[in-house]
């Protein structure tokens, strides 16, 4: 499957190295994360089915014979605003569409829905050049309903190209590479090669840890919870964690600990064999669970967390 282009691609020289930003953006759901781990080639953004997973931006690096791809996930564009949180991360996806050097709109195949013209108008006022990625191809059933789809995309603004993609099935990825890399601007390398992304190792605890919760609470406890490592160390030959689980409820407590703590228990394994994988090295990994009543509308809070 080749993607669809709109425009002819930049008439310099195709031999010319490029490196930019690419911020992946869209409405919450759409594969985003995915995407960006099949892009890098490495799990960089965790991935749950809950709508507005990703929090933070998050940087991965991709590098191709002539081209350095940085890209850009972000939360999920969306409206109704109401706690601080929520806020903050339609703030943190606006400021990562500003600096980007092309965006890349995320939208699920067949589908279009306020918070995608909510995207799109995003992408309009940053000014900046666009290509839009139809993901989760592999649902589209039959397939000829995909052409009159591409083709109403191309009529909602003047795109550089159309890229029809499979995030979860990889699909039609190296296409999409080659696209975004001919519309970035040509210049050095911005990171050293051996580089994937920019976040720490207490960030990649955090955010796995928040991914096993998420995945084991479902619906239960919603998005009240936010992790933070407050110890690391060397000791014995492994990597020694000490996090805490906030949760904004008293309430919740008892329902993230589980009967006996066995929840609590199940969650910290999954984590620690996840981050044994990912790190390639032994890890204990201790668990608290604390009450910050309404920490998601708390300004200071969220500037604690790395939120603001």
């Amino acid at each position: 499957m080749k993607g669809t282009q709109t425009t002819a691609p930049d008439a310099s020289s195709p031999e010319a190295f490029r490196s930019g930003f690419a911020a992946l953006v869209g409405r919450p759901n759409v594969g985003k994360s995915t995407l960006l781990n099949a892009l890098v080639g490495e799990k960089i953004s965790i991935v749950t089915p809950r709508p507005q997973t990703t929090r933070h931006r998050v940087l991965g690096i991709r590098n191709l014979p002539h081209a350095q791809i940085a890209f850009v996930d972000t939360p999920g564009l969306h409206r109704g605003e109401k706690r601080a949180l929520n806020r903050a991360m339609n703030r943190t996806a606006a400021a990562a569409l500003a600096d980007a050097d092309l965006c890349v709109l995320v939208v699920e195949s067949l589908k279009w829905t306020e918070e995608d013209d909510l995207a799109l108008d995003r992408i309009r006022r940053a000014g900046r050049p666009a290509i839009v990625v139809a993901n989760k191809v592999d649902r589209v059933k039959p397939r000829e309903k995909l052409l009159p789809y591409l083709q109403s995309l191309s009529e909602r603004f003047d795109f550089l190209e159309i890229v029809p993609v499979s995030a979860l099935k990889q699909d039609n990825l190296d296409a999409l590479l080659k696209a975004i890399a001919r519309h970035l601007p040509e210049g050095p390398p911005l990171f050293p090669k051996e580089q994937i992304t920019d976040r720490g190792i207490e960030f990649r605890i955090a955010e796995t840890i928040r991914e096993k919760l998420t995945l084991e609470l479902n619906q239960e406890v919603p998005y009240g919870i936010a992790v933070e490592v407050e110890r690391l160390a060397e000791e014995d030959g492994q990597l020694v964690v000490s996090a805490v689980i906030w949760v904004d409820r008293r309430g919740q407590k008892p329902i993230v600990i589980g009967a006996g703590g066995e929840r609590l228990k199940r969650i910290g394994r999954a984590a620690r064999l996840e981050l044994n994988r990912v790190l390639g090295r032994r890890l204990h990994l201790e668990l608290w669970v604390k009450v910050r009543e309404d920490w998601a509308d708390n300004a200071r809070a969220l500037q604690q967390l790395g939120l603001e």
